[in-house]
């Protein structure tokens, strides 16, 4: 069975082309003579040519094959380089659903869409993209490019992230290991999106902020989507009865009672999330809470429109 995002879901972004400026310019703050403008003179796409322009970029070839002048684009003539990274693994897949539905996304389904938003706006200012995903490994680190069939393959890839049944293999993650390899493998200054629900292992905490560190020690600008069900996750917001709960990475489980544990739960969850915070704050990570009961155009839009107010 073949799963897809739903276009017409992306659609109305398309239409707010200053919040598509955001992306490119606000996260760039203080950095007016763009470094990553003419880093790169890899081949693009091609484009019709217009008369009047310079003669330098017609590939003779193809006019040769089809009788019509077509410039060579590079992506030295793209604004951006941006890096956007994915955790699949399979506590991204809870709660567990059977079929994709962006209206009642599971964490996976949020981070998809907001990536497919960003990925659309960013193709609209000529900006260059690639996504990485990881589980306890890096499963995928693609290519940074802003042509269109170079966006079609990531769409296809993020699509494969939809597939319920990925959320049943029992990955397990490794946030720390995965993004210090990530951020070696960058070898421009980029902009780099992280969706992810950050469940590492409680004893690697600081080496899991080490890894984000990593981003800015080589100067990437780092936005932090923290992918979480609140209801579920933190709130622990379930009847009064017994439950089993499994453990998605690892299929260990226990049986008990949500109302015996909630209060004690609740509050180191939420210690856990502001220690995120509060490092991110410190190294210069722009953080953001994504609670995925408000869906990923409630959490995309507000932030966006934060941005701009801020720049």
């Amino acid at each position: 069975m073949a799963y897809s995002i739903d276009k017409d879901r992306l659609q109305q972004f398309n239409s707010l082309e200053f919040l598509a400026r955001q992306v490119v310019e606000g996260f760039i703050t203080g950095l007016h003579k763009s470094p990553f403008h003419g880093f790169s003179v890899e081949f693009a796409e091609h484009r019709l040519y217009n008369s009047g322009e310079s003669t330098r970029f017609i590939d003779w070839k193809l006019y040769g094959r089809t009788d019509k002048l077509f410039i060579k684009r590079f992506e030295e003539e793209t604004n951006l380089r941006c890096r956007i990274i994915i955790d699949r693994s399979s506590s991204m897949y809870f709660p567990l659903k059977e079929k994709v539905d962006v209206e009642d996304p599971n964490k996976i389904i949020f981070s998809v869409y907001a990536a497919a938003v960003l990925m659309s706006l960013m193709k609209k200012q000529r900006d260059a993209v690639g996504v990485s995903t990881f589980s306890d490994k890096v499963e995928l680190h693609s290519q940074v490019r802003s042509s269109s069939v170079h966006q079609k393959y990531l769409f296809t890839e993020l699509e494969k992230l939809l597939d319920p049944k990925l959320g049943k293999d029992q990955k397990p993650t490794d946030v720390t290991v995965s993004l210090h390899r990530i951020a070696e493998m960058l070898h421009k200054r980029s902009l780099v999106i992280i969706f992810s629900d950050m469940m590492d292992n409680d004893h690697r905490h600081d080496e899991m902020f080490s890894a984000l560190q990593h981003f800015k020690h080589y100067k990437h600008e780092v936005i932090l989507f923290h992918v979480i069900d609140q209801k579920l996750e933190e709130e622990l917001d379930l009847d009064d009865r017994p439950y089993r709960f499994v453990d998605m990475e690892t299929n260990e489980s226990i049986k008990l009672n949500p109302i015996e544990v909630r209060d004690r739960y609740r509050e180191q969850f939420k210690k856990t999330r502001r220690e995120l915070e509060v490092r991110c704050g410190r190294y210069q990570i722009d953080y953001v809470q994504a609670n995925i009961n408000k869906g990923f155009d409630g959490i995309l839009l507000p932030y966006l429109f934060k941005r701009e107010r801020l720049h």
